[in-house]
Formats: structure tokens, sequence, C-alpha cells
């Protein structure tokens, strides 16, 4: 187990003490685990206030939602163990007055015991108290009745519902009905990728297979409903959804409030792609999405996942949730537009016309060889992400196969001499290659075109003098020498190679660049980095052939086999 905690034992106390110790408007009691509002009025002046809480390992819930316009305070129990009912009396003891106080709690066993308890015996202290339960999860439908149902991410809505409504001064009871009418309009599922690791039990709860994945779990790293394999993104939202939908019964023309929620391990690039279908599945179905936010808001630890909360809106709901709040994890917002919007690209003129000109040219077998390497590339995805997996950064095996297909979708017209051919290729890998790979082959290709169209004839001998200048070009832009470990380490020998065997026949000559280029990649194996990501490995990348020189031998290896 690797985590980031001094004692397991501790663990709760110094995550609390971490987050009022970053926030000047809170507070922590001295002897329970309860964040509350710092400097909250004398008793006779305070409204409503909202307790909440449950086990650790949910953040930023609870804590993260104390502040005015949210909750007044958060109870928190051991990870994922609901809190003691003298730590849920002592949250409303230092923050309700004679309006009473309101208990949110997820419908699990612990939290309806422990929170209703310390409510009866609040009461008979003269606190008047409401209870309000959340059970949101749908994945339960057909095996419990809806009141069984677990709570999960929807009480994050409920939280925000209820928390500008007793912010406005609302009564006890008139804010217990709108949390508990929001409570029972929401509908929330989940799925997990792989499980959490809970400090005190040092290993992950439950295995996956590769392949697998657990729909309609909880938030206290236990399995869900259904193990299944893995889905696109796209698939698993329009299951997700379809699921809530017809389980809430929400047909065309209802409004409503969308939270895409992650378990704590999966980044914010992932929730946005399952925002982006879950936006567009909506609408397919006639439903308005009026607000929507996508983050971690209620987690399990480090679980990979997410899970997809739907809130029809009523009257008042979305002022209800766009009312501000001083909570440090709810953020704000919430506001789509109708459709997002997508802005047409000015491009820059491109015309290459000029360089058609020149002697007939063998456009077929031109074409033929660059879809020869392009092949080539497309087959040593897996090999080139490998080696910069572990000297780099990964994405080297993508880059490579997103230029091939660049270039086998260039038009006919691209292939009418070699000189359009090099430039058209440059254009193409800069726009289909982002990163360094991109701009290095662009610039490369450009000047090598730019100067095999000097050369009507396109002798032999001009294209090493091409070879030389995108070489140059590399060298000149980036800043790599021979000998830095780059790709310039199988660029170098090759060219060198090809100056020696000048005399030969073309093909010989190329072939034997091919076979240098070769030796120069592994040649990278031995070599300590001086330039690129892998730079920050140091000697640690030793014992890996540098990726950008390995996919220069592989394109420069089939380039010479199919002239």
């Amino acid at each position: 187990m690797k985590k980031l905690i001094n004692r397991t034992a501790d663990i709760v106390r110094e995550m609390l003490e971490g987050t009022v110790g970053l926030n000047p408007g809170l507070a922590l009691l001295d002897t329970e685990n309860v964040v509350i509002r710092a400097g909250l009025p004398a008793p006779a002046d305070r409204p409503v206030a909202l307790i909440s809480g449950g086990g650790a390992g949910h953040e930023p819930a609870h804590a993260g939602y104390v502040g005015h316009g949210m909750l007044t305070a958060a109870v928190t129990g051991e990870v994922f163990t609901s809190p003691s009912v003298d730590a849920v009396l002592a949250a409303i003891r230092a923050t309700a007055g004679p309006a009473g106080a309101l208990l949110i709690v997820k419908n699990y066993t612990g939290d309806r015991l422990n929170f209703g308890l310390a409510g009866e015996l609040a009461a008979v202290e003269g606190i008047p108290t409401e209870l309000v339960v959340v059970a949101d999860d749908v994945a339960l439908a057909g095996l419990v009745p809806r009141d069984r149902r677990r709570g999960i991410a929807g009480t994050v809505f409920v939280h925000k519902i209820a928390g500008a409504a007793a912010e406005s001064g609302k009564s006890l009871q008139e804010v217990a009905a709108i949390a508990r009418a929001a409570a029972a309009r929401i509908g929330t599922m989940g799925v997990a990728l792989g499980a959490c690791t809970v400090p005190a039990a040092g290993k992950p709860g439950f295995e996956l297979a590769e392949d697998e994945i657990e729909l309609g779990l909880g938030i206290h790293g236990e399995k869900g409903v259904e193990r299944t394999g893995i889905m696109s993104a796209d698939a698993l939202v329009d299951r997700l959804v379809e699921t809530i939908v017809t389980d809430m019964k929400i047909g065309r023309g209802a409004r409503v409030a969308l939270l895409v929620n992650g378990l704590g391990a999966t980044p914010p690039m992932e929730l946005a792609i399952v925002a982006r279908r879950a936006l567009a599945v909506l609408r397919e179905k006639g439903i308005t999405v009026e607000r929507a936010w996508s983050g971690d808001f209620l987690t399990a630890i480090e679980m990979p996942g997410c899970s997809i909360s739907l809130l029809p809106l009523q009257d008042g709901d979305a002022e209800l949730l766009d009312a501000p709040t001083g909570a440090t994890a709810w953020p704000g917002g919430g506001k789509v537009p109708d459709a997002a919007t997508v802005v047409k690209t000015d491009n820059v003129n491109e015309d290459e016309s000029a360089l058609c000109e020149g002697v007939p040219f063998d456009a077929v077998r031109l074409k033929a060889v660059a879809l020869a390497v392009a092949a080539a590339l497309e087959g040593a995805e897996a090999y080139l992400t490998d080696l910069d997996s572990r000297a780099g950064d990964g994405d080297l095996g993508a880059s490579m196969l997103r230029g091939a297909q660049a270039v086998r979708g260039l038009p006919d017209t691209a292939w009418a001499n070699p000189a359009h051919a090099f430039v058209s290729i440059g254009h193409a890998l800069r726009r289909a290659i982002a990163g360094s790979s991109g701009p290095f082959y662009a610039i490369a290709l450009t000047r090598a075109g730019r100067h095999l169209a000097g050369d009507p004839d396109f002798a032999p001998e001009t294209f090493i003098e091409a070879l030389e200048i995108a070489v140059a070009a590399i060298s000149q832009i980036g800043g790599a020498r021979p000998g830095d470990r780059t790709m310039l380490d199988a660029l170098h020998p090759a060219l060198e190679a090809a100056r020696a065997a000048a005399g030969s026949d073309p093909k010989s000559a190329w072939r034997a660049a091919a076979k240098a280029a070769e030796d120069g990649a592994r040649a990278t194996e031995t070599m300590s980095p001086k330039l690129g990501r892998a730079a920050y490995l140091g000697d640690r990348a030793v014992g890996v052939p540098d990726g950008g020189a390995a996919a220069v031998a592989i394109w420069m290896r089939a380039l010479a086999e199919a002239l």
C-alpha cells in the first residue's frame, strides 16, 4: 500500500486539520471530527443549520461543502464508517439555534441510526431537528424498494438546494420539505474500472481483469451489482443514462441538472468525455440540461470510475442551485449552452501548386512508397508506445499512427511529384501530430520538398541533399546534436551512409542509410539523454532505445524496401 499517510489511526483527524488549516472560514471541534463554519452568529440569530456527514474517504465530501449557502457542519467518521452519535450531537450543539437543524444522510444503516438518534437527543435538549435520507442509487432498482436504495453522489445536489433554502431564512419544516422533494427526484448510477484501497485493509477491495468493469457500485469500495466487459465511454454513458431515465421516468420535455462525479482516480479528461456524451444523449431524448457540473464531488478514495446523477428540475430549483455559496468544493457556475460552440478555423493558405511543375513523374509509385512507410509506422504503434512509456511520456506510438493515417488521407494531387509530396506530407503531419514530433517532421519535410522543387529532373543526388537539409533543420530547431539520444542519432548516421554510397545505385544508397539508421537507433540504448522528456530521467533511461530514433529506423527501412 502506497499512500501519503502517517499512522492509519490518525488519517481522519490529520486530514481535517489540513482542510481547516487551508480555509479561514472553517473551524474544527477540539474533541470530535466535526468541521463547522467559523464565526457563526449567536444561537438566537442562526438560520436552520444543515448538518451532514458519513465516513471519510469521500472527499471533498463532506467538509468541502461546509460554508454559507451549503452545510453548517460536516461530521466525519473513520474511513467508510459512520460517525458516532456523540460526534453528530456535538455538531448539532455547536451550530444549531432555536431554528433547529436539518440532518442530511445517505441511506446507510449506520448513518440513519447515529444521525437519527443524535437528532432525538438534541430535540430533548430543545433543539428541533429533521432527518432527510437520500436514496438515489438506481442500480438497485428491482433488487430493493426505492426507500432502501443506497445514497450516493446525488446527495451533493441536496446539500446545495437545501443549503440555499436555509440561507434564505426558511423554516426547518420548509427546508426539510424542499430537501426531501429534491432527494426523491434524484437518480444516480456509477461504474468502477477498478477498486480502491481502504488504509486499514491495506489492499484493494476486489480485483478486476483488464477487460472487466463493475456497474452499479456504491461509494464504499464495494463491488457493483453487475460485472461486465469494458465498454467505450459513449456506450457506458448510454447505459448509465438510460437506466436513470427509465427508472426515474424522466420524459421528453423534462428539465434536468446533471452531475458527472469522479470516484477519486478518474482524470478530468475522462470525466469531460463522459459529460460530453451525457449532454448529447439527454438532448437526443428531448431532455433539456439546464445545469451541469463535472468533477470530483463524492469519491471512494482512489477508485477509478464515475457516476452520473440527474435531478429533474422544478420551479425554483435552478435559482437554489445558482445561489452563491462559500463552500470550497462547490464549483459554482453550472449553466450550459444549448450546444457546444464550434468555430471554423482560419487555415493558412497552403497552396503549393507551383511545386507541381516539372517533368512527368510516376505518382502511383510515389504514393505506394508513402503508403508502405505509413503501414510500417501503423504496425509499430505498440512497440513505439512501449519504448516511449519507458523513457518518455508514452505518446509516440499514437503520434506516429496519427501521422500515418494523415498520409493515407492525402488527395491524389499530393503525389504529383516528390517536391509536392514532401511539402504536402509536412503540412499533414503538422496538423495531425501535436507535441514535438509533428513540427520536427513538418519543417524537415517542407524544407526538403522546397529543395527538391529546385531540381525539375529530381536527380538521385538531390534526394540526399534534401535529407541533409531535413536533418539540419531538425538539429537547428530542436537544438540536438548526434549523441544526445534523439531521432538525430538515427538520422545523422543514415545521412552519412547515404552520402558514402551515393556513387552506387539509389536503391543501394537508401538501403545503406536504413541499415545505419537501425544501428544508430540501437546505439541510443547506451546513451544518457541530453534533451527531451527522457532527459528528466537521466541515467534511468539507459537500457531502452530512444523512441524517436527507433521510429526513424522503422520508416527508413520501409522506405528503402519500397523503392
